[in-house]
């Protein structure tokens, strides 16, 4: 089953076109990268799975994605529980400035029926996500501290950890570890290569050797065409579109 499948999908930035009749299937449980060079779509593609772009008064969009069978652009779709199925990691850790246990505890409170937001519910879904991020080992016992006062690969850990307690089933991320350094790094590949089978993940990375190392496929974009897609492995090493095969060699980008 595919969690996430694109159909004819177009989008502008006014009159600029960043998407051209994009068609994707993500298979459910799985970890995709999307790869390209800088300006080719991948983010905006990526945007597009849980609607942020329209944030942007300038956008418009034309096609159809399905996340879990549902159309999400059918009128009686929820944005509030579309975002809450569809988790977002963005570049920079974006940490809420309140306490560690606040930020994990705040989609539960603003979204959680009262019996799911009492102290002791509140401690296990705390500890739980913290857990899962591989960060309750670290902060257990300062989880009063602000949460900008962790190092940097620790606010990220923290805002994907911030994710969990909603029980989204597809998680985005957009370049997670970026502003991270080489330890960071590993920490957030491991924790996404753990993921297979628990969350379907859709990853935008320049960096190829991460593509490789944590993906079962890849997309490669190029000027907002989808331009091969398929299992990570066959991709790099056997790449069937020339432009693919450049790309990956480091012709360009």
């Amino acid at each position: 089953m595919n969690a996430i499948e694109t159909r004819g999908l177009n989008l502008w930035y006014g009159d600029f076109q960043a998407l051209r009749d994009v068609a994707l299937n993500v298979e459910q449980g799985g970890i995709t990268a999307l790869i390209g060079p800088s300006g080719c779509g991948k983010t905006t593609l990526l945007r597009c799975c849980n609607r942020i772009n329209e944030r942007i008064p300038s956008v418009r969009t034309t096609g159809e994605i399905h996340i879990l069978g549902k159309n999400i652009y059918d009128p009686d779709v929820s944005l509030l529980e579309l975002r809450k199925t569809v988790g977002m990691v963005f570049q920079r850790p974006n940490p809420l400035p309140i306490s560690i246990y606040d930020n994990i505890a705040f989609g539960l409170r603003l979204h959680a029926p009262p019996e799911a937001r009492t102290r002791a519910v509140l401690d296990l879904a705390v500890e739980k996500a913290l857990t899962e991020a591989g960060l309750w080992d670290d902060v257990k016992d300062k989880l009063d501290a602000t949460a900008t006062s962790l190092q940097l690969e620790q606010r990220q850990e923290l805002c994907i950890a911030r994710l969990l307690p909603l029980q989204p089933e597809i998680i985005l991320m957009d370049e997670p570890c970026a502003a991270l350094d080489v330890a960071g790094t590993e920490r957030i590949e491991q924790l996404i290569r753990g993921w297979k089978g628990v969350y379907t993940t859709l990853i935008v990375t320049h960096n190829m050797a991460q593509a490789r190392r944590v993906s079962h496929h890849s997309a490669f974009m190029l000027t907002g065409e989808l331009v091969e897609y398929g299992p990570t492995q066959e991709l790099f090493d056997g790449p069937k579109d020339p432009r693919t095969a450049d790309y990956v060699a480091g012709h360009f980008g």
